[in-house]
């Protein structure tokens, strides 16, 4: 089996880790990138490269991981990267305590270095025979959710039209183009547990990475001659959506 290479956003902790532990195998090449050094990384693994990146500064962030990874190909590019207000998903949230530097700093985060980044290796992408480009979106980014998060949903909506306008500019490439709108997860509990533990310690009100990892997979599988466009993903029990 011919090796793949992945650039995976996001990589320090949470889905990002559970993706890049779990999806790839042992021979495929991964890029990871993240503020901050992940302290899972096997320093004798030749085949996993973390890149230092601030997507607060989406510039800057872009040109550095482009020299550093120049014309190589890349088979799979994951942005997983969502920041959310100080006071997100709780009782005290109020849009009129985000100040301007916090609302910015979303959106340079989610939006704007997504862009830039995907805009920056398409060319990367147009060298593997079936490239695809998944965008780690949330509910807060489907129509009639009832969250109270202005910019993160905001934010979330833009990569829903990131999407489908990356669809039709890149059609005649059969590069695959895909976003998944995922609820709460269970993040504090990886993917070391079992499914059926988690769901008893989460009383089922939280998504198992595990099912996430499987979405990615389906996704990765399917040929060129197909695009998964959005994958919607609430927990069970999830009220807003």
């Amino acid at each position: 089996m011919n090796a793949k290479t992945y650039l995976i956003f996001g990589v320090s902790k949470g889905l990002g880790k559970a993706i890049t532990q779990y999806i790839p195998n042992e021979q495929d090449i991964v890029y990871g990138i993240s503020r901050t050094k992940p302290d899972y990384l096997d320093k004798h693994d030749q085949n996993k490269h973390w890149i230092a990146g601030d997507l607060s500064h989406p510039s800057q962030a872009t040109n550095d991981l482009k020299q550093a990874i120049g014309n190589q190909k890349i088979d799979y590019l994951i942005y997983n990267v969502g920041i959310w207000e100080h006071n997100a998903f709780s009782d005290t949230y109020s849009f009129h305590d985000n100040t301007q530097e916090e609302i910015i700093n979303m959106i340079n985060t989610n939006i704007s270095s997504c862009i830039l980044m995907i805009q920056a290796f398409i060319e990367n992408l147009k060298l593997s025979e079936n490239a695809k480009i998944i965008l780690i979106g949330s509910t807060w980014g489907l129509d009639n959710h009832n969250g109270k998060e202005v910019a993160f949903s905001a934010t979330k909506f833009a990569l829903r039209g990131v999407i489908h306008s990356l669809r039709e500019n890149l059609r005649e490439d059969n590069i695959g183009v895909s976003i998944l709108n995922l609820g709460y997860l269970a993040t504090e509990y990886g993917c070391e547990e079992t499914v059926k533990s988690i769901i008893e310690k989460s009383n089922g009100e939280l998504i198992p990475l595990q099912d996430v990892l499987q979405a990615i997979r389906f996704i990765i599988s399917t040929s060129n001659a197909t695009c998964v466009k959005e994958i919607n993903m609430p927990a069970m029990k999830d009220l807003n959506m």
